[in-house]
């Protein structure tokens, strides 16, 4: 059944006029008609079966039936990743949606290679995701940031699972500043569920600077994990970084 998100209240007996792109999409792509039913969420109230009640030339208005579904909020992982590649930047929104993740924070550093991006396509995406997934929620997309401000503004009670690609010494110790990031499933859990929540980060193609690495190696919120012993695409880096912390920590995880 088709699903749309909407920013207006939904209770039984309310009436939401869809968004002209969503009464086109309704109406005239997958040619809907007054009666047929469809479902509505918009983070707040839960999902609820809806059916068209008027078509007009302007478009359409859809009158709320019942709830089908209580609000329930996922976990509470963002995703924090470095600007890329356009095509490869949707990808790792549109993932990130799909496997749950509440915000993705998208930020700048000292080896990226795309300065700027369009946030109201990324938007639109995830909202697509959202809606073919089955999610109550559309995951929050941020404006870019450099990723020094990013770290000035931490809350410190948000682990930070910092996917390490540059390589470590064999024959360090585990952890701190200078040692060997751990594999991922073991870090994540040693370092267990935050009252704040986590984070993932992913990085530029071209890797962090080695300052940049030393800085976040350094931060007491910062756990390094590698991701196995290819280097990985960051879209790749991405998907699999967000399923071994659901699997491990999330609503993956057994029990």
């Amino acid at each position: 059944m088709i699903r749309l998100s909407v920013p207006d209240p939904l209770a039984a007996g309310a009436k939401v006029d869809p968004s002209p792109e969503q009464a086109r999409y309704l109406t005239a792509v997958m040619r809907l008609s007054v009666g047929h039913a469809l479902l509505l969420f918009n983070g707040r109230d839960g999902e609820w079966r809806a059916r068209v009640d008027q078509v007009s030339k302007r478009g359409c208005r859809l009158a709320v039936e019942a709830r089908t579904r209580d609000q329930a909020a996922p976990p509470d992982l963002e995703l924090v990743v470095a600007l890329v590649k356009r095509a490869r930047l949707e990808t790792i929104v549109e993932k990130a949606a799909e496997l749950g993740g509440r915000r993705v924070r998208l930020g700048t550093t000292r080896r990226t290679n795309a300065d700027h991006t369009k946030v109201t396509r990324l938007r639109a995406i995830a909202t697509e995701a959202a809606e073919q997934t089955g999610r109550l929620d559309v995951p929050e997309i941020a404006d870019p940031e450099r990723l020094e401000r990013l770290l000035a503004d931490w809350d410190p009670g948000r682990r930070l699972m910092f996917c390490d690609e540059a390589g470590d010494d064999p024959d360090q110790d585990w952890g701190g500043a200078g040692g060997r990031a751990r594999p991922a499933v073991q870090a994540l859990e040693k370092a267990g569920l935050g009252l704040g929540g986590w984070a993932v980060l992913i990085g530029p193609e071209g890797g962090f600077d080695p300052e940049e690495r030393a800085r976040l190696r350094a931060l007491a919120f910062v756990t390094p994990v590698t991701l196995g012993p290819r280097i990985l695409r960051a879209d790749t880096a991405a998907v699999a970084a967000l399923s071994l912390w659901q699997s491990t920590l999330g609503d993956w995880a057994p029990g």
